[in-house]
């Protein structure tokens, strides 16, 4: 990736956060404020740390983590329910790589203009994600909650 590669990505990302905003815990509750304010002190605080029970409800699921980066639907004779699942992801150094950059430079004088390649190395990272947490819900409450080891 060159540098004007990487400056407009830099600046795409920039844009792009400024945009969509941060997700608070306060923020979500503010703008859940209706649910959130009937809620008892004591389940207001633990879904402040995003502790999650069973029972809870999708309001309170939202308010405590946030939106999920995948929501499933699943069909059953049983019914139906909605899981909700929480990632993790990282990049993983996977080495370098190696080339060459052509660099011009033009002789004042004669107006000649050479070349020299200048060797260069950039390191390679790999996208990955991991599932961390699935919420499933059954009526709107959750029946569910599976962690990640």
């Amino acid at each position: 990736m060159n540098l004007r590669s990487l400056s407009l990505l830099l600046f795409a990302t920039s844009a792009l956060l400024a945009l969509t905003g941060c997700s608070t815990f306060e923020s979500r509750s503010k703008q859940k404020a209706a649910a959130f304010s009937t809620l008892d002190a004591a389940t207001q605080a633990r879904l402040k740390v995003g502790e999650i029970h069973l029972g809870d409800t999708m309001d309170e699921v939202y308010i405590s983590l946030g939106y999920p980066d995948e929501k499933r639907d699943t069909t059953t004779e049983k019914g139906k329910t909605t899981a909700w699942i929480y990632s993790t992801y990282w990049q993983q150094y996977q080495g370098q790589t190696f080339g060459t950059v052509p660099v011009y430079t033009k002789n004042p004088t004669t107006g000649n203009v050479s070349v020299a390649y200048v060797p260069v190395s950039q390191p390679v990272y790999a996208n990955r994600s991991e599932e961390r947490l699935r919420i499933t819900f059954k009526d709107g409450l959750v029946t569910i909650i599976e962690k990640a080891r």
